[in-house]
């Protein structure tokens, strides 16, 4: 498996996912009493880019990410679709306002450790997301348990959060409000339990991190570009685990990954450019449509890219059809706003969120506007040209959008020079957290299914919105849609269309595609669940056959 640049998202580019159980990867109706399993039930994959943590309340890269979906397990996972099923939960009690949860857990779920789950590991690990000596970039999964906002704002005391325990196996949980897609938010990552006693050093290495979930991370040590996962003996429902053990190898170069799947080290891989166009068609490929749109922010603390004409050119420059259908050829399609298309419908009209939302002027290409535009950001800023930074991850698909994206504002913006940064993905990420950029190529995947998972992330005070873009009304725009309007579908839907059009019109970032992509897949490796909103892979029901 191979994965690139994108924050959670941060996807890495690469990132793999699909709406159903992929026939090449097997499906839950398969007989597997009359399949033959293989004696060794060990696979490999890879990824392009290092694990940042294993740290659940700190993690926000999608590498990290896959990795703790194998290895923890929250009250809900994602089925197919990505919808929430239960998992630890055993009986969940909505009140009839909306804004009481009861849950009732498993009593046999154990750590690898062998201490218990329980209702407490639920309540330290939410408390601990949204203390701001945390610094997790996931606080705005909480926004609607009671008192999440002014936690995180420093204003009162993670204990006040609106968890509790009612003895060992029930967690109670109060919302600020009614909030319909709750269950989809317990199913994300920052909201696993942790296990509070071995939490000082946690994350920062393999051996000193527990896991309740299929899998436990050996081999990683903070640094290193391997590791493996193995089965975790502890897990509650073991018996339904067929693999022994997943190995993990980052091959930033799809090249390198494509070699490594031809000699038989590796079991699947994404395909990009060439190697898709000549191979996505093989018996072994098999399409993977993703929730997930990579982006340019500008960093909008101070600078040229306050400028909004600026911002604006390097959008209309920019011919994303030649870059989706010569440059990748895996499958990605042209964005036509930050909100991905076949996503979210209209729950009167049934009209999908991206159509809708859709600014003519902003993200099409249109070489004569975009040059209008640059000489009166020029004219406005007081320079006859510029000279700009782009930071980007420096795995090799991002490196050919990167090149792309560099040679046609270059091409199309008269006196523009673009100078390209490609790092390591965490440090780029690190860089891009602390505002150290001028313009990044990044990326997001969707949380859950509501548009309100990409959008939030550009309020204001959002720690995901790095660039510091920021607009009143779209604030407000937010502000509504979780709360007057949080019980009315019509006009939440209104106010969820309205905010993506602000940041369109102000290109607050620019799209540039919503990400897809082809895997190539081990013929042999059958049962593994795709999501294509969540992009996960989930391999606790995968096995070889003979």
């Amino acid at each position: 498996m191979s994965i690139s640049v994108i924050k959670r998202s941060l996807l890495p580019l690469g990132i793999l996912a699909t709406t159903v159980l992929l026939a090449a990867c097997g499906s839950k109706s398969s007989n597997q009493g009359s399949t033959k399993l293989a004696s060794n039930q060990k696979i490999s994959l890879s990824t392009t880019a290092e694990i940042t943590s294993l740290d659940l309340s700190k993690i926000y890269d999608t590498t990290s990410f896959i990795q703790i979906d194998q290895t923890f397990e929250g009250l809900y996972r994602y089925d197919a679709n990505g919808n929430a099923e239960p998992a630890l939960a055993t009986k969940t009690k909505i009140s009839k306002d909306g804004k009481t949860y009861t849950i009732n857990i498993r009593h046999n779920a154990k750590w690898s450790n062998g201490d218990p789950v329980t209702a407490k590991d639920f309540v330290y690990s939410w408390q601990r997301a949204v203390n701001p000596k945390t610094a997790s970039q996931y606080t705005y999964l909480f926004d609607n348990v009671k008192n999440a906002d002014a936690i995180v704002n420093g204003k009162l005391s993670p204990n006040k959060l609106g968890v509790k325990a009612n003895g060992k196996y029930q967690l109670k949980v109060q919302l600020a409000r009614p909030t319909t897609y709750f269950k989809m938010v317990m199913a994300r990552e920052t909201l696993y339990p942790l296990d509070q006693k071995v939490v000082e050093k946690y994350g920062t290495s393999a051996k000193y991190t527990v896991y309740n979930g299929p899998f436990k991370n050996v081999g990683w040590t903070g640094i290193n570009d391997s590791w493996k996962l193995v089965k975790n003996n502890q897990y509650w429902d073991k018996k339904a685990v067929k693999l022994s053990q997943i190995n993990y190898t980052v091959a930033k170069s799809p090249s390198t990954a494509y070699n490594l799947f031809q000699s038989g080290k590796l079991d699947l891989i994404s395909l990009v450019g060439e190697q898709a166009k000549q191979l996505g068609k093989s018996k072994d490929a098999v399409k993977r449509p993703l929730a997930a749109t990579e982006y340019l922010q500008y960093n909008q603390r101070k600078g040229v890219f306050k400028n909004r004409n600026l911002r604006l050119a390097f959008s209309l420059a920019l011919n994303r059809s030649q870059l989706v259908n010569k440059v990748m050829q895996n499958g990605s399609i042209v964005s036509k706003g930050f909100v991905p298309a076949d996503f979210a419908k209209n729950p009167k009209t049934g009209e999908d969120f991206a159509k809708e939302a859709y600014v003519p002027g902003t993200v099409d290409h249109d070489a004569t506007k975009a040059k209008q535009y640059y000489k009166k950001a020029l004219s406005q800023l007081g320079k006859k040209n510029l000279t700009i930074k782009l930071l980007s991850a420096d795995d090799d698909q991002t490196k050919d959008v990167i090149e792309f994206i560099q040679g046609q504002l270059q091409e199309t913006l008269p006196g523009l020079k673009v100078e390209s940064s490609s790092i390591p993905f965490a440090s780029m990420l690190a860089k891009a957290s602390a505002g150290n950029f001028e313009v990044n190529f990044i990326g997001w995947s969707a949380d859950f299914a509501d548009p309100i998972s990409f959008l939030s992330q550009f309020t204001s005070n959002n720690p995901e919105n790095s660039g510091k873009w920021s607009s009143q009304a779209f604030d407000q725009a937010i502000k509504d849609s979780n709360n007057k309007d949080s019980n009315n579908a019509t006009k939440r839907w209104q106010d969820l269309i309205n905010a993506e059009k602000i940041l369109a019109t102000d290109q607050g970032i620019t799209p540039i595609y919503q990400a897809n992509g082809i895997d190539l897949v081990n013929p042999k490796l059958k049962g593994v669940v795709h999501d294509r909103i969540n992009g996960h892979y989930d391999y606790r029901t995968a096995y070889l056959t003979k």
